[in-house]
């Protein structure tokens, strides 16, 4: 099982790399009157595209046989391309954190209808900043800002990766990472973390749910995650996001709000079956919303735009 899923893996991301790099043709999800809708589901995968596949997979595959809709999994390399597949309809369905979905609510013509909760029934989770274990370093000798040191930062659309540490952390001391260390490196969660594991960068970005998926993941990923430490925490930022494009038939919509707001929610097999799909994602549920839920992200990003301005 584990080896198809991996076969489909390839596939997908090279078909995926020819359809984003494609202009858009203007096609619209759906067909002749009776036929089955077909809808492309699109993830970035923050732990790496192997992960995601595993884990997003059962979900997919349930959503298309309760609803009848053709649905495709795609992952995209970064949440720039996910935002322009979006925009260009080439997906019509996906999972963005919170700094990404104002972008695609933005310019996308998407809206948000759910939101993802954890297992510990939270609806917030935080930006963190991982060093390495034994080695001292604390988030004062990080902030001196002597340029002895590397550094680790996300996607530039990330919201725990980027926005959370600019706007708690180097905004308000009036720097930029650029200025502090001696080099910066981007990369996704996962990347970050082994890099601080083995000692490729003194400290870097990461998020709380990263940390969940470490400390329970494959014993690799648990033994790099033991020699790393948290040594600075964010203020609790709204989890990520379930979003469509709004030009979607009504009762397509309607087909995939009623699928994820009860998913996870039935008793006996099928929802012991759900709630295990559930818990390879770190959800207990996904739960209704709407854009003004990510209130707090444009606070954010009108925050960091201040702090920019201010900075040239």
């Amino acid at each position: 099982m584990i080896r198809q899923i991996l076969r489909r893996t390839f596939m997908m991301s090279a078909v995926a790399a020819l359809a984003l790099t494609a202009a858009a043709c203007g096609e619209k999800s759906g067909g002749s009157a009776g036929a089955p809708q077909e809808l492309v589901f699109s993830v970035q995968p923050a732990e790496g595209a192997d992960l995601a596949t595993l884990h997003w997979t059962p979900l997919i595959e349930d959503l298309s046989r309760k609803t009848g809709l053709k649905v495709t999994l795609r992952l995209s390399p970064n949440y720039t391309t996910l935002v322009q597949a979006m925009a260009h309809n080439q997906t019509q369905l996906a999972w963005f954190s919170a700094l990404p979905a104002v972008e695609a609510i933005n310019r996308a013509d998407a809206e948000v209808f759910a939101r993802t909760v954890d297992l510990e029934g939270r609806t917030t989770y935080t930006s963190v900043i991982l060093a390495r274990k034994g080695k001292g370093l604390t988030i004062e000798k990080l902030m001196a800002c002597d340029k002895t040191l590397t550094f680790g930062i996300g996607d530039a659309k990330s919201t725990s990766g980027t926005l959370a540490p600019k706007t708690f952390l180097f905004n308000p001391k009036g720097v930029t990472p650029e200025n502090c260390f001696k080099q910066v490196r981007s990369a996704n969660h996962q990347a970050n973390m082994l890099a601080v594991a083995n000692g490729l960068v003194d400290a870097a970005t990461n998020n709380s749910t990263g940390l969940n998926f470490y400390r329970t993941g494959t014993p690799e990923a648990q033994a790099a995650f033991a020699k790393t430490e948290v040594i600075w925490e964010s203020p609790t930022l709204p989890e990520s996001a379930m979003l469509y494009r709004k030009d979607l038939d009504p009762a397509v919509k309607e087909k995939l709000r009623q699928f994820f707001l009860t998913y996870g929610t039935a008793t006996g097999p099928e929802g012991d079956k759900e709630r295990a799909n559930l818990q390879l994602l770190k959800y207990s549920k996904f739960e209704a919303a709407d854009d003004a839920y990510l209130a707090p992200i444009i606070e954010m990003v009108k925050a960091d735009a201040a702090a920019e301005k201010k900075a040239q």
